[in-house]
């Protein structure tokens, strides 16, 4: 059950303060801030884990077929659809398809 909803987009979660993450991006507040390089950020995930490995160069997720690493998994995932040719993002108006859902925006 995801009782929590967005009153902008009506995206909704499990929890309320997944809700006040999320809601940062609509009001554009990024209420965290880094102490030791000043960079903010909307949630406090993304302040201390990936931030400090942008920072270190720390690239864990690797791929298995060309062996390049990332520093996320969600950029790992959609390098694989370069490998794999998938594409699952598509336009429901003309059928295209794309392998980022940025790509589909932007069409």
């Amino acid at each position: 059950e995801r009782p929590f909803c967005c009153p902008s987009c009506r995206k909704s979660f499990n929890c309320n303060s997944c809700l006040i993450t999320h809601w940062h991006i609509h009001t554009g507040e990024r209420p965290y801030r880094c102490p030791q390089y000043g960079k903010s950020f909307i949630g406090r995930l993304s302040c201390s884990h990936l931030h400090q490995q942008i920072y270190t160069g720390e690239r864990p997720f690797c791929c298995p077929s060309c062996r390049k690493s990332f520093n996320c998994n969600s950029c790992l995932i959609t390098h694989w659809h370069i490998h794999t040719g998938e594409r699952p993002y598509r336009c429901p108006q003309y059928g295209k398809s794309f392998i980022v859902s940025s790509a589909l925006t932007k069409h």
